[in-house]
């Protein structure tokens, strides 16, 4: 299958795909958009069943980023990086550095960062060989670093957006918040939660991570699976996507979905099918765009940590005039959004051409 075959592909403007025998290195590397700048968006280093997976993954999540940074006011259009994990790769350092010279010959296209499977030290081998690259340790006050914590902290802004426009207060205490993923977003968002007096209930295929927060935050542990269906108020899906689908949407209890997840939905149809069941659906790349403030911000070299948090700070303001531009129009939250964050793409489209 080419990427012209694929159902995702969404006139993305590259798919390029990197082959290193001597590291045993599958890389796809997509690029949706550059109307606003060059394609951002992180590298996930997964295990998938099939090469078509990862493809499918990275034009979805490309996609993704592009609508995610034009929402967030950045100047980068959006990209991403998958590397296809396998047993032959046993020098993780000499990995990235290959994924980071692979980088450095797209001349700029695409600015990598942290994602799923990644971490700093990743970064800092990637940075080994090209400038295009975020996510690095910073200076103390200067922003940078783990943009997870960046990421849980606008969702939970998100979370809590959603529960006023849901119950008409924004006050979390005793409210119970399903969280699926306890890695480096769904951690930081427990923490948050716990300290707001949520009731959590949490699961993650660690078993140690689920011990933690038990101990830690008091917090109800359930299988991933069985936590779709629990009976909470608020679902927060934190780990892969596509978990809002077909098969699970009717078992949802929750009066609403907030997650740091990108690519909950399975399909555009999905939205409309959590609408349709009373459930108020946070699009995943307008609550989850924290870490991307801060990746941008330490790309560009402009802007403090204080900085970073008040631009973080504006995500509710984002989410409340889709939510509440859904409500109105009685349209799927994610139709809302896809259409706004398409408006402010084609703007710069334009703004490019007339230059």
């Amino acid at each position: 299958m080419t990427p012209f075959d694929s159902p995702d592909f969404d006139a993305h403007e590259a798919v390029h795909f990197f082959h290193d025998p001597a590291c045993g290195l599958e890389i796809i590397i997509a690029i949706h958009s550059s109307a606003l700048g060059p394609g951002a968006g992180g590298c996930r280093y997964w295990r998938y069943d099939s090469r078509g997976a990862g493809l499918t993954d990275a034009l979805r999540l490309s996609r993704g980023m592009s609508y995610k940074n034009a929402l967030a006011d950045l100047p980068f259009g959006g990209g991403k990086a998958v590397i296809l994990k396998n047993d032959r790769q046993t020098d993780r350092r000499a990995v990235f550095e290959v994924f980071g010279r692979f980088v450095e010959s797209l001349g700029g296209t695409y600015i990598t960062a942290e994602d799923v499977g990644t971490r700093v030290e990743d970064m800092r081998s990637i940075a080994r060989m090209t400038r295009y690259v975020s996510g690095l340790v910073s200076e103390h006050g200067v922003a940078g670093g783990d943009p997870s914590p960046k990421t849980a902290y606008g969702v939970f802004l998100g979370l809590r957006e959603t529960w006023r426009h849901v119950s008409g207060t924004d006050d979390l205490a005793g409210v119970r918040v399903a969280v699926q993923g306890l890695g480096g977003v769904g951690g930081h968002l427990c923490r948050h939660l716990h300290e707001s007096g949520a009731t959590l209930v949490v699961a993650d295929l660690n078993a140690e991570l689920v011990e933690r927060f038990v101990r830690d935050c008091g917090a109800t542990a359930l299988s991933a699976e069985e936590i779709l269906r629990a009976d909470v108020d608020i679902l927060s899906p934190c780990a892969l996507g596509a978990v809002l689908n077909a098969t699970t949407i009717p078992n949802i209890r929750a009066r609403a979905v907030v997650g740091g997840a990108n690519n909950q939905l399975a399909t555009d149809a999905d939205g409309l099918a959590l609408m349709m069941g009373g459930i108020t659906y946070a699009p995943d790349y307008v609550v989850n765009a924290g870490g991307i403030i801060s990746v941008a911000s330490e790309y560009l070299g402009s802007g403090s940590e204080e900085e970073v948090r008040r631009k973080i700070e504006r995500i509710p303001v984002t989410l409340r005039a889709i939510l509440e531009r859904a409500r109105e129009s009685q349209q799927p939250t994610a139709a809302v959004a896809d259409r706004l964050a398409r408006e402010r793409i084609a703007a710069g489209r334009k703004s490019t051409a007339a230059a």
